[in-house]
């Protein structure tokens, strides 16, 4: 009898667990595919080039920058989700047109910049384990990865590419085999160490820009009203407010999804600390030098574990960084458009993600380092996203626009602090330079 009862609560947690996790996971969506964006080759590259350089120093910035990066997200989430518009979309209807353009050419020009380092990183590293030179391959991803968005959808690439992103977990694995100094990791992770250096000024705005990124801001939001349209609620007035459930599962669905992006981080950056750093290689100029983390793993094949990471985030975040674009000029001008309609549909839509690929396209063929690019790419995302990060702010702290859905003061105040960092940051970085 009592063994009866013992096994009772086991078979109970057996049938519940599985349901649980299931559910779980399926309440995941635009939160978990931002995080995966966002770790994009831009990002791997800046986390590769901070361990190199730094050595186990800047590991305590994953922790920093999560709750920040979450809470601008989760800001973003709610405004698409309470207003039924996006980002731009609710810009052109409260704020004058220099507002809503100024907002629109930050984001432009870091995007455009993104896609270019990130078509050159991928194509870097598929050079190097093919031996083809890389300008050949820029072009053909930028074909391709265009092509899938006119003819198939994000969605469709997302489900198949996101697989290759789970390469990047290689850096976990790495991480243990290169056997790092555990006392040092873990005064780093928690023991924050600033150097009044322009090498690490500008490392660290890099590490904020690629975590908390602008394109990042617009395309939360838009993915938010995306959700909404496959629910039926075809007009804005359908999709307007949020109950509380909605707000709860879409707080999970960003903290989750930031949460594997930060961890990403944090592996990468270590991993490169204990391989590169460790053994005097501390400038990484060369995708070759940037795969050499991941030797303790994969030996030889460390070189084709990199590429295909890179290919799987690239194929992932370069959509994201042309949609995000797409989606910003046609709600701020008012077109139809989204990554979901035929391109016969959304003419001008498609124009702009056009428009993004090329000339970050052409970029490529200006003969920048292909791995500083990515670097100084999220440099860039770093300098430019405060003034995008006080809009969001204001807007989501406005009774007006969001009704009874105001920022909470936790995410007000994180909101601001992240900005005033941001900020700071940058100005330090060019006194320093």
């Amino acid at each position: 009898m009592t063994k009866n009862k013992e096994a009772a609560p086991a078979k109970v947690i057996r049938k519940i667990s599985p349901r649980r996790v299931r559910a779980f996971f399926g309440e995941l969506g635009p939160g978990l595919i931002t995080g995966a964006a966002d770790d994009d080759p831009s990002g791997i590259s800046t986390y590769s080039v901070t361990g190199a350089s730094f050595g186990y120093a800047p590991l305590w910035t994953a922790l920093f920058s999560f709750p920040l990066m979450v809470a601008v997200q989760i800001m973003c989430a709610r405004l698409g989700m309470v207003t039924g518009r996006g980002l731009a979309g609710v810009l052109r209807r409260n704020h004058s047109r220099w507002v809503l353009w100024g907002a629109c050419s930050l984001l432009i020009v870091a995007n455009v910049v993104n896609i270019a380092a990130d078509l050159g990183g991928m194509a870097d590293a598929t050079a190097m384990v093919t031996g083809i030179k890389p300008l050949i391959f820029t072009p053909i991803y930028a074909v391709l990865i265009t092509s899938l968005l006119f003819w198939t959808s994000y969605q469709f690439i997302a489900r198949v590419f996101k697989w290759l992103t789970l390469i990047l977990f290689a850096y976990v694995i790495a991480a243990f085999l290169a056997k790092p100094d555990w006392s040092a990791v873990l005064r780093s992770t928690f023991i924050p160490h600033v150097e009044w250096s322009s090498a690490y000024i500008a490392t660290f705005v890099g590490i904020l820009g690629t975590t908390i990124s602008p394109y990042l801001f617009f395309w939360q939001a838009a993915e938010e009203v995306e959700e909404e349209r496959k629910m039926g609620r075809r007009s804005v007035g359908q999709r307007r407010g949020a109950t509380d459930e909605e707000i709860r599962k879409s707080r999970t669905d960003v903290i989750t999804g930031m949460f594997f992006s930060q961890l990403v981080m944090y592996f990468i950056i270590l991993t490169t600390a204990a391989t590169l750093h460790a053994h005097g290689e501390t400038h990484i100029d060369t995708a070759q030098q940037a795969a050499e983390a991941l030797k303790p793993l994969a030996g030889r094949g460390a070189y084709l574990l990199f590429t295909l990471g890179l290919i799987g985030t690239g194929m992932l975040g370069v959509p994201v960084l042309a949609g995000a674009a797409a989606y910003a000029i046609a709600e701020a001008s008012a077109w139809r458009g989204t990554l979901e309609d035929r391109p016969h549909l959304a003419k001008k839509f498609y124009g702009v993600v056009s428009a993004a690929m090329v000339i970050g396209l052409i970029l490529n063929y200006a003969g920048f380092n292909a791995v500083k690019m990515l670097f100084w790419a999220a440099v860039l995302n770093g300098v430019l996203a405060p003034p995008l990060i006080v809009l969001v702010v204001l807007l989501t702290c406005n009774k007006k626009i969001m009704g009874n859905r105001t920022n909470p003061p936790v995410l007000k105040w994180l909101g601001w602090a992240t900005a005033v960092i941001m900020a700071v940051a940058a100005i330090a970085m060019f006194a320093t330079m």
